[in-house]
């Protein structure tokens, strides 16, 4: 039987694979959520080829009511859970030719969704007294960029909501947790999906121990 359950949304053939594979070597089963999942059929393939449990299903991270089910769904109440909020909006804009209309749609995938993950997966989690929150950061929350100012903005606001979710839980068994990805995400490289996979779960297990939320990932050769 499986030691927990690892949920993900945004789950895909990038960082959602890799961190999908790692929580899978590590004993968990998984629930995947993506907004496209016939998209994702040939990395689900390619999971449980590895000898993955996993279950895929469709919700968009901007759509709270829709998550919220979604996730609820994949709970399994007898497992300690994890939940990964892996999505992001990629526009790339300059601000000035980033429109009110589509920021605050980015923001509803970037933050907003990452608020709904978490309140859909809490009662879960504090009713067994034990899980995990963690969230994928990034280095334009750090490093913003005029032609990433999008993402940059919504990768700020989530590290923001992170660390006041840590903040909050901290007198609880519950852990918070960011891994900010300070490089391009590419297979073979420095930043390879399978590298950082593994390094959610070191962070996942280093919680217990060490409470501070953030977490830099700036890669390694």
């Amino acid at each position: 039987m499986a030691c927990g359950r690892c949920l993900i949304v945004g789950y895909g053939p990038g960082v959602g694979q890799g961190a999908a594979l790692a929580f899978a070597a590590a004993g968990y089963s998984l629930g995947l959520v993506a907004r496209r999942p016939e998209r994702q059929q040939a990395a689900l393939e390619a999971l449980r080829f590895a000898g993955a449990e996993a279950e895929l299903v469709a919700a968009d991270a901007a759509d709270a009511p829709g998550l919220t089910a979604a996730l609820q769904g994949l709970l399994r109440p007898e497992l300690p859970t994890v939940l990964l909020y892996n999505a992001v909006a990629p526009t790339f804009a300059a601000p000035t030719g980033l429109s009110p209309e589509r920021l605050h749609a980015d923001l509803g995938v970037d933050v907003v969704g990452a608020l709904a993950a978490s309140l859909a997966v809490l009662p879960a989690m504090q009713a067994r007294g034990e899980g995990s929150l963690l969230f994928t950061g990034g280095g334009f929350a750090h490093h913003p960029s005029a032609a990433t100012s999008s993402i940059g903005i919504g990768k700020s606001a989530l590290r923001a909501l992170v660390l006041c979710l840590a903040e909050e839980l901290a007198p609880s068994p519950l852990r918070v947790g960011l891994l900010s990805i300070m490089g391009m995400v590419t297979a073979g490289s420095a930043f390879d999906p399978h590298r950082i996979g593994e390094a959610f779960v070191a962070l996942h297990h280093r919680l217990a121990e060490d409470p501070s939320p953030e977490c830099l990932f700036p890669g390694a050769r």
